[in-house]
């Protein structure tokens, strides 16, 4: 069966960094569009890292020249590398995938099939 699972997640200051990764099973990995999504309270879930099958990356606004995405094929990881944090970037981290063409940012939507259970990060001031 398709597993995502998500770690890395924790409390930190503004200013300060953290790595999620996201670890797949029972996927061809390699083949997944893949991308990382956030859900703060009060708010809907919003996509803020994608990484296609191609390579191609892409970034929301709020976090570009802050966030990296990146993948391991050999580890079957998917990773956000989170620097500059700050208290707007708080809430729950999910790592979604689909098994697509299509390229970034079309992939992955908040209606891809598969998901992880999400890690909390807390920025505070």
């Amino acid at each position: 069966q398709v597993q995502l699972v998500e770690s890395g997640g924790g409390s930190v200051q503004a200013s300060g960094s953290l790595r999620l990764s996201c670890a797949a099973s029972g996927i061809t990995f390699s083949e997944y569009c893949m991308g990382w999504f956030r859900q703060a309270p009060g708010k809907k879930r919003e996509a803020v890292a994608r990484l296609d099958r191609y390579g191609t990356t892409w970034y929301a606004d709020s976090v570009k020249g802050r966030f990296t995405i990146s993948k391991d094929n050999g580890k079957r990881t998917l990773y956000l590398q989170m620097d500059s944090l700050k208290p707007e970037d708080t809430g729950v981290y999910y790592c979604g995938a689909v098994w697509i063409w299509a390229r970034v940012p079309d992939c992955p939507s908040t209606t891809a099939p598969y998901w992880g259970q999400g890690t909390q990060v807390t920025v505070s001031s």
